[in-house]
């Protein structure tokens, strides 16, 4: 199940990426750890509910950019110090890494 963000306008949900806002990285990560054997492509991992405009964007992650995803994530993880998190994230990465290379 996608996490859901409401905000009032577009211009908010791209301050929050601006900003770093942690909670955009949790529901990537917990996508990609969801997901990490899935053979589907793309995956859904949040939806931003814009409320003045009443509109609804869906937001995915391609199976080819879990690595990136993950690795962006770490540091900010770190800076929260989610350590349990991150050794998890490590893990996924170095999985990833390995299904590369087959």
């Amino acid at each position: 199940m996608a996490i859901e963000f409401r905000v009032d306008n577009p211009e908010e949900f791209e301050n929050m990426i601006t900003n770093g806002d942690i909670r955009i990285n949790k529901a990537l990560v917990k996508t990609v750890l969801k997901n990490l054997k899935s053979k589907k492509r793309h995956h859904h991992a949040l939806s931003v509910i814009c409320i003045n405009d009443g509109e609804i964007y869906d937001v995915t992650i391609d199976k080819k950019d879990f690595q990136h995803t993950l690795e962006t994530a770490l540091s900010k993880y770190e800076n929260e110090e989610l350590y349990e998190d991150c050794s998890k994230i490590v893990n996924a990465i170095a999985y990833l890494k390995k299904q590369k290379k087959k």
